[in-house]
């Protein structure tokens, strides 16, 4: 990995505090997670259920894990400053959903390929969701057994519907999946993720607050960080997005983020979005040569957000709507990691420039920042010199120092160098496909004549 001395492992909880200065009214494991043991911590904060913050914290042996870390939280929740009452800053921490509005008819969809026992643990989460009107879709994509199939019609009959997909991709499973959906709002997420409870709830109920909403995402914490590779991922962003509520508005483009659209990344990620259906298909869905399962090996996620956008609707980001997300165990999970995140980045870029091609003055007026951009986002992260940059796990500064390591930022600019060229070779293979499938059709309607 690198000649730093490897992290140890954390804890994962959550800590419910009564009020931002208040007693502790919860604290348990993240969902699914072993029970809390002496050593580091790393915890979500609530108010009254609502996600606000993450802190880390180091329990000693023989001391209450939640007022050790709920010390650490009200100092946390003082330092950031939010103003006014309690009741303010719970209405903050939710955006603008009232708690009075219905959601909207909802379709879940879970693309998934030969992962029977992670998708029991996602779908069992996401059966018990508070959300009034939903319904939930597998799509088995390109399965090579029948394991997938069994477990949905077995021990899910009449809950989940079974959808298959041959075709082998996220973005065509993904399209797949918005074809079979009735709901007026069609949410994505993984079958490596525990849902929250509310989770469907607030990524929907925008929704019903907003016509002009095409997309809203969430936030997606850690289930575990056990392993190096996971914490490396978490220390330097993980996928999470922060708790402050966000609305991107395309007639009114963000003064600080000067590439937008084109920062993407910072929108959210396909583990946890959710979409107007109509939206996304007037978008024209997921481009079907993007995606993990493709040669672009990613960028699925980045390119519909763009394209929501670029038809005119806003997309909102919401700490609300939380899933937990099982990070990759492995040190070779995490380089192929880095190399597909890169690959997906301009993979998406260059399917945004070819099914838009009236984007590109937007996107050439941006490129030389676009460039230093994605420069930052890849180099050592924190500096590597363990010095003040190099915070720990989100939620602590400056006492776990993890540098990014400059061969994982290699891998990303190699991805970045790759992804066109992925997406072109994606591109054409899914037109030779759809040529053999026209011709095995000719065929069997001559053998027919």
């Amino acid at each position: 990995m690198s000649s730093t001395a490897a992290p140890r492992p954390l804890s994962v909880a959550e800590l419910d505090l009564d009020a931002a200065d208040g007693p502790v009214i919860g604290f348990r494991p993240a969902p699914g997670g072993p029970a809390v043991v002496p050593g580091d911590v790393y915890a979500l904060v609530r108010l009254r259920g609502r996600p606000a913050a993450t802190v880390v914290g180091t329990v000693p042996a023989g001391e209450d894990p939640a007022e050790v870390l709920a010390a650490l939280a009200r100092r946390r929740l003082a330092e950031e400053g939010k103003p006014g009452t309690d009741a303010e800053r719970l209405a903050a921490a939710r955006g603008d959903a009232s708690g009075t509005l219905t959601p909207p008819r909802t379709s879940v969809v879970v693309a998934t390929r030969e992962r029977p026992e992670q998708l029991v643990r996602a779908l069992d989460s996401l059966l018990v969701q508070d959300h009034p009107d939903f319904e939930l879709i597998v799509v088995d994509n390109a399965p090579r057994t029948s394991g997938t199939h069994e477990l949905v019609t077995r021990k899910y009959a009449d809950r989940v519907r079974y959808v298959r997909e041959d075709t082998p991709g996220l973005a065509t499973a993904h399209n797949t999946g918005l074809a079979a959906a009735d709901g007026v709002v069609v949410a994505f997420t993984d079958d490596d993720v525990i849902a929250d409870p509310h989770w469907l709830t607030a990524l929907s109920e925008p929704f019903t607050a907003d016509p002009g909403l095409g997309c809203v995402t969430g936030l997606i914490l850690p289930a575990r960080l056990r392993t190096p590779a996971q914490i490396l991922l978490e220390s330097h962003g993980g996928f999470a997005k922060g708790f402050a509520p966000r609305v991107y508005d395309p007639a009114h483009p963000p003064a600080d983020e000067p590439l937008f659209p084109f920062t993407a990344g910072s929108f959210g990620s396909g583990a946890n979005m959710a979409f107007r259906a109509d939206a996304l298909r007037r978008a024209g869905g997921f481009d079907p040569a993007t995606g993990t399962g493709t040669a672009a090996k990613g960028g699925d996620d980045l390119y519909a957000f763009v394209a929501v956008l670029s038809a005119g609707f806003r997309l909102r980001y919401t700490s609300e709507a939380l899933v937990w997300h099982h990070h990759r165990d492995t040190w070779q999970d995490l380089r192929n990691q880095a190399y597909g995140y890169g690959a997906g980045l301009t993979a998406y870029l260059t399917a945004t420039l070819v099914r838009s091609p009236r984007l590109l003055p937007a996107l050439l007026a941006r490129l030389p920042r676009g460039l230093a951009h994605a420069r930052t986002m890849t180099a050592q992260r924190g500096g590597g010199d363990g010095g003040e940059g190099d915070d720990g796990v989100p939620g602590e500064h400056g006492t776990q120092r993890h540098p990014w390591p400059a061969s994982l930022s290699r891998l990303e600019r190699r991805g970045m160098l790759y992804g066109p060229i992925g997406y072109a070779k994606a591109r054409a293979q899914a037109r030779a496909k759809v040529r053999a499938q026209a011709g095995a059709r000719a065929r069997q309607g001559r053998n027919t004549r």
